[in-house]
């Protein structure tokens, strides 16, 4: 390619994304640019599904297990650090394949963030206390109040998007949808996106056969080496979340087993939403996806 070009590669968890940008990637000599927001985590890796260390030894990838369960990451940090990064990786070649399920930070990277201003930790660890004690209705309550436009469109089971939103409007004292611009940043490179896809059944399958290979690989023992840190954000997570709710005694192993299957298949129907909406988006069966990314001719809609 003779621009400098971002390929994109992402999906529904479980449909392949982790193959198919490997194949990719090593057929253009390139980096990969993991966009999973929670395998950027370490001690977690069976969990998240994150690429093996044979995966990446075939190519090199960036934000993999780079940030301790304690740190606080966010897609704002995420679109600056990747930012910062592409300059060196485009030293090297013009193309570099961005592979990844977590929409907010493929969305970072290709149309920007808007500037929210840094939480302060006390705050971040007030909000996050208070949320603990009383779970999330007091505090969709308090969005209501504090800012019902947003209030209006967010996912309220989306815990992490609530409490973010209460902790903006606490540190500014303005409606967090007023700091949201919408406006996308222009880039100097060019931007190429796929998505993946199958029939829902197939997905599913696929979901609920890598639910019991983590198990298989020893989630639960990687779960009880993280369970005394349960209350970080990090670790708020489909398996993990389930595999705590067991040792908590709430469910036995099979009803947490079957509980993660169903979460991720809702999570699945979720990130596809997301997609849907994006008009830039080609689809893709992952079987032939990478020869038609290699070779662009024709695009498969589900």
């Amino acid at each position: 390619m003779s621009e400098r070009t971002l390929i994109v590669i992402t999906g529904p968890t479980a449909v392949g994304k982790t193959r198919v940008a490997i194949e990719v990637a090593l057929a253009l000599g390139c980096d990969i640019v993991n966009a999973d927001s929670r395998q950027i985590y370490r001690h977690i890796p069976i969990c998240t599904a994150a690429p093996t260390p044979q995966e990446q030894a075939l190519v090199r990838h960036h934000f993999v297990e780079f940030c301790e369960l304690d740190e606080q990451y966010s897609a704002a940090q995420y679109e600056t650090d990747v930012m910062a990064l592409l300059p060196s990786l485009w030293a090297h070649g013009d193309t570099v394949v961005m592979s990844g399920g977590a929409m907010m930070y493929v969305d970072a990277v290709c149309h920007g963030i808007d500037a929210i201003p840094d939480i302060a930790p006390t705050l971040r660890e007030q909000v996050l206390a208070e949320y603990n004690a009383g779970g999330i209705e007091p505090l969709l309550t308090e969005l209501e109040r504090l800012d019902p436009e947003y209030f209006a469109i967010v996912d309220k089971q989306n815990t992490r998007r609530v409490v973010h939103a209460i902790e903006v409007c606490r540190q500014t004292g303005l409606p967090y949808s007023s700091l949201r611009t919408g406006r996308a940043k222009e880039r100097d490179f060019k931007i190429v996106k796929y998505a993946l896809n199958m029939e829902r059944a197939q997905l599913f399958d696929r979901i609920n056969r890598r639910v019991d290979l983590m198990v298989e690989q020893g989630l639960e023992a990687e779960a009880r080496s993280v369970f005394h840190m349960r209350q970080l954000n990090s670790l708020n997570t489909v398996g993990m979340k389930e595999m705590f709710a067991y040792f908590d005694g709430t469910w036995d192993l099979p009803t947490a087993i079957e509980r993660m299957k169903k979460n991720t298949r809702v999570y699945a129907k979720k990130q596809l939403t997301w997609l849907r909406r994006d008009p830039t988006v080609t689809w893709l069966e992952p079987t032939t996806a990478a020869q038609e990314i290699l070779n662009p001719k024709s695009s498969l809609e589900f």
